[in-house]
């Protein structure tokens, strides 16, 4: 099996869709009555959720004259957000076609279709134009691609010249070994963990120029001690989140997560670059 097939095939779970309107008749929503909000929990599938997203789009200085590139762009949420949040337009790219599919009806659901398009395709031959996009990001990806440098070297395609790129992903920070499974990856044949220095040596050799760095640790673990405490103040799991997007294996993979980030194994990181 490709690397790439690995991948999708992780992602994939058959039912998505019908796991997410069974969540939706939970909270007594309906296609027509549910908000970018009420998706959230199970829209934003990296640490920290929408607050995450918010600090992270912040930093790229979005604009509503903006055409931005979701890079593996799984279901749309932070397409969606940014859409919405920026009044700009926003194409996600992502493998997995089940998400593709789900995330294209949840924009036609949110009345976001003419702002966001979606798009099913290998992030490292992205099927667009040069110089086309004024922005692109990636939130928690770059782990299940080995290649770095190629990674750098097609989002640089596709960016026109002073556009910025903004990366949050788990990167390995420590030189122990990673608790499997956990959300990307089944096993260690199926993560592509990198560490911030990898990911800055493929960057600058795309031509990019590292403007800023910062390490989500601590922020990972607070986020991680509220999730688990509401979830004991609760009766059960609620109608939508991470568990709907990760399946019956949510708790052994968040869990792994946790231990690993404790440990100082990983962490998640945000790197914003300039296209020279």
């Amino acid at each position: 099996m490709e690397h790439s097939d690995k991948v999708s095939s992780h992602y994939s779970r058959g039912d998505l869709l019908e796991a997410i309107r069974a969540g939706l008749k939970e909270m007594g929503k309906t296609p027509d009555t549910i908000t970018i909000d009420d998706l959230a929990p199970v829209d934003e599938f990296h640490i920290g959720g929408r607050v995450a997203s918010r600090d992270f789009l912040g930093q790229l200085a979005i604009s509503s004259d903006d055409h931005v590139l979701d890079v593996g762009c799984g279901i749309g949420g932070a397409s969606r957000f940014t859409a919405q949040e920026f009044h700009c337009r926003v194409t996600g790219v992502d493998l997995t076609e089940e998400y593709v599919e789900t995330g294209e009806l949840l924009c036609n659901w949110l009345g976001l279709s003419s702002s966001v398009s979606l798009v099913q395709g290998n992030v490292l031959k992205l099927g667009f134009p040069d110089a086309g996009f004024d922005k692109a990001f990636m939130l928690h990806v770059g782990m299940n691609i080995p290649d770095k440098a190629a990674l750098g070297s097609e989002v640089s395609r596709v960016l026109k010249p002073g556009g910025l790129f903004g990366i949050y992903d788990i990167m390995k920070v420590g030189g122990e070994m990673v608790n499997f499974p956990v959300p990307w990856a089944t096993d260690a044949e199926g993560s592509s963990l990198g560490s911030p220095d990898d990911y800055k040596d493929a960057l600058s050799e795309a031509g990019f120029e590292i403007i800023s760095e910062r390490n989500r640790g601590d922020f990972a673990l607070k986020f991680f001690a509220e999730l688990k405490a509401r979830a004991a103040a609760a009766s059960g799991p609620p109608p939508l989140g991470l568990h709907v997007i990760m399946g019956a294996e949510a708790p052994i993979k968040i869990q792994n997560m946790v231990a690993n980030v404790a440990q100082g194994t990983i962490a998640p990181v945000e790197l914003i670059a300039q296209k020279l």
